[in-house]
């Protein structure tokens, strides 16, 4: 077989050179192929004959890829324009510098990429920490996922995004945050339940319960929810002591990125007198000493998270704080109001009654009145003295106290949080219970915490 060696290859005329005829089959032998101006064929690699530069072509050339070949490695091209606009399109095997000292940008990634194209983008400033990057997918998948659109607002970060196939879409080959940029939210039902009021000394009021609300949130996963647990207000000791009154309830909370903070209002405080209507306003209002009574749902909620408290007639009787769902009863003068009832929930999956409002007291000798279902605590007489407690963790109000007697105190709230055993994170803060219920894993907080989803 006759071989020929040359340093080059240059077509005769024009500019494009061709080897071998209409039909004839060239064969690349052996592993490499060792040329400075190349053709390819298949069978081989392309290795430089000199140097580290490999050359394709003359000045002028054209460079075609036949249909279904893949041109691999061809690179990124940096861009000289540095990208201030609000909005900008990008290109495959870009390298794009994002400034975005006066705004925020949105990339719009390349449409109908091919599996291969690259993008990289760059903090040009090292402002993406106050004013973010948002990516538009144009109608592509992001690790897999269509929503929600990837941000990056990270200071100083430099991403290489690498088309994968329709099937994930753009997969990032580096980034400077190492998260997953779309994470998938989960629904977890939650029940908030604040602390009770305390109720007033010597023969008056009941506290109103805790507020208690219910909701279904979308968690998402790495993102801490802080479990705010709220305390029972104090009942009253003497006239002296907050002027007799009950001490209204710590708010419970739930909060975190995504979701609205829910907030249950402490329950508002016996009153001793007519003249603590603010102090017995709360989630549920304490009762009254006379026809001022404490107003529930307070601040406002849909739907309401408590009812205002039950009246009373001075120097004999006061009224049940109100509860979860009903108000609490007016006194019929020698007798104290009973507390409002609470409101049930199967989170745990288990009915439970929870923000009872805690009866009224009496200066009568018969045995005190009881508190709404749910923890409401029991009223006090002459004959019983102080006013019952407060369910714990259940959020009741404190019965008012008997004459002559302390007011009882609320009783603390409680969190509590509900999703599909399959998307439990495992971390936790503070301690909650924990449980199962058919498919359900139940998180209990009595005292403050968080949940990492």
């Amino acid at each position: 077989m006759s071989k020929i060696e040359v340093d080059a290859i240059e077509p005769q005329s024009g500019t494009a050179l061709t080897v071998g005829a209409s039909g004839d089959t060239v064969t690349v032998t052996g592993n490499d192929v060792r040329s400075d101006a190349y053709k390819a064929s298949d069978g081989g690699n392309l290795v430089s004959q000199s140097g580290t530069t490999i050359t394709l072509g003359a000045s002028g050339d054209t460079i075609n890829v036949a249909s279904g070949a893949t041109l691999v490695g061809g690179g990124i091209e940096w861009q000289s324009s540095i990208v201030t606009a609000a909005t900008h399109t990008a290109s495959a095997g870009q390298g794009l510098w994002l400034n975005t000292s006066s705004n925020a940008i949105t990339l719009t990634l390349p449409s109908s990429p091919s599996v291969g194209d690259q993008v990289i983008f760059t903090d040009y400033a090292r402002n993406w920490g106050t004013n973010a990057i948002t990516l538009n997918l144009n109608s592509e998948k992001f690790q897999g996922n269509a929503t929600p659109v990837p941000v990056y607002d990270t200071t100083g970060e430099s991403v290489n995004i690498v088309y994968s196939g329709s099937t994930n879409g753009w997969i990032p080959n580096t980034d400077g945050a190492v998260i997953f940029k779309t994470p998938q939210t989960y629904s977890v039902s939650t029940l908030v339940v604040a602390g009770g009021g305390g109720g007033a000394v010597n023969g008056t009021a009941g506290g109103g319960a805790g507020g208690f609300r219910t909701s279904t949130e979308s968690f998402s996963p790495a993102v801490t929810y802080t479990v705010t647990i709220g305390t029972g207000g104090a009942g009253s000791t003497s006239t002296g002591d907050n002027n007799g009154h009950g001490y209204k309830g710590i708010d419970s909370s739930l909060s975190g990125t995504g979701i609205t903070t829910i907030s249950s209002a402490g329950g508002g405080g016996g009153l001793y007198n007519n003249s603590g209507a603010v102090n017995g306003s709360g989630g549920s209002g304490g009762g009254g000493y006379g026809a001022t009574v404490g107003s529930g749902n307070t601040p406002s909620t849909s739907p309401a998270q408590g009812f205002d408290g039950g009246a009373g007639a001075s120097g004999s009787a006061s009224g049940g704080g109100g509860g979860a769902s009903q108000a609490g009863t007016a006194t019929s003068n020698t007798v104290g109001g009973v507390g409002g009832n609470g409101a049930a929930s199967s989170i745990t999956g288990s009915a439970v009654n929870y923000a009872g409002g805690g009866g009224g007291g009496s200066e009568q000798p018969g045995a005190g009145v009881a508190g709404g279902s749910g923890g409401g605590g029991q009223g006090g007489s002459r004959a019983t003295n102080p006013g019952g407690s407060g369910g714990t963790n259940l959020g009741g109000g404190g019965g008012g106290g008997g004459y002559p007697g302390s007011g009882g105190a609320g009783g603390s709230g409680v969190v509590i949080l509900s999703m599909a055993s399959a998307n439990f994170s495992g971390t936790t803060t503070g301690s909650p219970t924990e449980s199962t219920s058919g498919g359900n894993k139940i998180l209990t907080f009595t005292g403050s915490g968080s949940y990492t989803g």
